[in-house]
């Protein structure tokens, strides 16, 4: 395949590889929030308005959500490896808005909307709730600013495949 198919080919996955990083970063960001929030930590359970084996239930389902969006993500990634088409920096860029997104969701919508469970119960939960939310408005700006680079790059490319 040479230099211009590649480029074509790539162009054409770009949102593939968006959407497995996307994938990827709310699976992976699931699972850590999981693994060391509500297991290591164990500052909470995905839903602590009921006992503690409901709690360990909604944790085992939530679980369940990261790895099976993890998977999905990576075997996207595989199968765009296989095509030659992976477009590592858009899937980095997917990868930092997903993960941030899914924070920001769970920082805002599951914990002050719908009030699951709180990041920490303490007396000043906001200094966790600015620390949480905070960074994860860093990974979704900084997943924008890599995709905006990529979509730039991407519109060159069409440009310069079809003005030749």
């Amino acid at each position: 395949m040479d230099t211009e198919d590649h480029a074509k080919m790539i162009i054409k996955y770009a949102g593939r590889n968006l959407l497995s990083g996307i994938l990827f970063g709310l699976g992976i960001a699931a699972f850590i929030d999981e693994t060391v929030f509500h297991q290591l930590l164990r500052w909470h359970h995905f839903y602590d308005k009921s006992t503690t084996d409901i709690g360990l239930i909604s944790d085992g389902l939530f679980h369940a959500f990261s790895w099976f969006a993890t998977i999905g993500g990576l075997f996207m990634f595989a199968d765009l490896r296989r095509r030659r088409a992976l477009w590592l920096k858009r899937w980095w860029g997917g990868l930092l808005l997903g993960a941030g997104a899914f924070q920001l969701y769970a920082g805002l919508i599951q914990h002050k909307v719908m009030g699951l469970h709180q990041i920490r119960y303490v007396d000043n939960v906001w200094i966790y709730d600015i620390v949480w939310n905070g960074v994860a408005i860093l990974m979704i700006l900084a997943g924008l600013i890599i995709l905006f680079q990529t979509r730039k790059r991407m519109h060159k490319r069409k440009e310069s495949s079809s003005g030749a």
